[in-house]
């Protein structure tokens, strides 16, 4: 056997087993991307309650937002520059991080 055959062909999931995962696996990608856009939230609040923002990381947030915002433009231009719902929950986040990055800076500076 050679190094990069495997010792048992794939399993193959039947159509309507695959219909059902990719069912499921849409739903439940809708589910925690928005409650992931909803979970940014506390965070601002945090910051605007207290008014210190010092223990958020600019560098930290910073990276989330440039990951969220490629992300978001890298699924638009593969779906032949189309705005799907993952580029657009991607672009969310990315909004979202924004907020959180612009709250830090107002109370930061």
């Amino acid at each position: 056997m050679s190094a990069t055959a495997l010792p048992h062909p794939p399993v193959q999931a039947t159509p309507a087993i695959r219909s059902r995962y990719v069912a499921c696996l849409t739903w439940a990608f809708a589910v925690f991307s928005s409650a992931r856009v909803l979970a940014y939230l506390p965070t601002v609040w945090a910051i605007q309650s207290t008014g210190d923002s010092s223990q958020h990381s600019l560098w930290t947030w910073g990276l989330w937002l440039g990951a969220n915002a490629t992300m978001a433009a890298w699924l638009h231009e593969q779906a032949g520059r189309r705005m799907t719902k993952a580029a657009s929950v991607s672009a969310c986040n990315a909004v979202m991080c924004l907020l959180v990055v612009a709250t830090v800076v107002f109370h930061r500076f």
